[in-house]
């Protein structure tokens, strides 16, 4: 729509994202640049959803959509509109990595896009201690992780500072070859590839959060097993790709013990 270009046909996917690219100053050193947020399309999301009850921690994998296969529940409208309604009606915390540059002006602006109602998550108080805020730049409802590990060019990207922890980073595919997964009509290795960060991300919080002192030893040591079950109960339900999760979880532990 943006550039005119006819996206009918076998290939017109592919033209459409070579002219975004082109518009966004690709050369032949870098042919698939950077696109702005509001350019991009949200095929999947994938999350963590952490609960406390009667001092019970219960860990639960969310990913939208679920799986590959359904064309309606794949359509980028549906999947903001639940995601919408999930943060509007529980407003969680939210906690990501370049969160405040990249995930929430994507949800945002694709959105506005589609001309959804934010179904709660767009509402701000009058006072920042009145109410949930998810775009004040302070706060703790939507936690950045990125800039509390470093400012400009010394912050770590995710996989960085998450393999240099024992954690595992970009497994198998990173996020500049998610478009030529989509391309290919790859979804499910997409969903599986958000699944990866996911947990990534949450493991690196809880690091984070043992470092600043919000997690004891002994917690942190029990919300790293959560994460092994919450793995191993996603194993048993038939998602295979876990397993390589955990092997190079095990293989990037030994290594850090070596270091130790």
């Amino acid at each position: 729509m943006l550039h005119g270009v006819d996206t009918s046909g076998a290939h017109g996917a592919e033209e459409a994202m070579k002219r975004l690219w082109k518009e966004s100053g690709a050369t032949e050193e870098n042919p698939q640049p950077y696109l702005k947020t509001v350019l991009c399309r949200i095929v999947s999301v994938s999350g963590v959803l952490r609960e406390v009850v009667a001092e019970e921690v219960k860990l639960k994998l969310v990913t939208l959509p679920a799986t590959a296969g359904d064309d309606e529940k794949a359509k980028e409208r549906t999947i903001l509109k639940q995601l919408l309604k999930a943060i509007g009606s529980r407003k969680p915390q939210l906690v990501g990595y370049n969160s405040h540059n990249a995930d929430v002006p994507i949800i945002v602006q694709r959105a506005i896009v589609h001309g959804l109602f934010s179904q709660g998550m767009g509402e701000r108080p009058n006072k920042p201690w009145e109410g949930v805020d998810y775009f004040a730049t302070s706060g703790d409802h939507n936690v950045d992780l990125a800039p509390m590990v470093g400012r400009w060019g010394q912050t770590p990207r995710l996989h960085e500072i998450a393999t240099l922890s024992g954690i595992p980073g970009k497994v198998d595919t990173e996020g500049g070859f998610v478009s030529d997964l989509w391309l290919q009509g790859k979804l499910q290795d997409i969903l599986d590839y958000n699944e990866f960060d996911a947990i990534t991300t949450h493991l690196l919080w809880a690091r984070i959060a043992h470092f600043a002192g919000l997690l004891s030893s002994e917690a942190y040591e029990r919300e790293q097993v959560l994460v092994r079950e919450l793995l191993d109960d996603e194993i048993e339900k038939g998602k295979k790709h876990f397993i390589r999760y955990l092997e190079e979880w095990d293989r990037l532990l030994a290594l850090t013990k070596k270091r130790d």
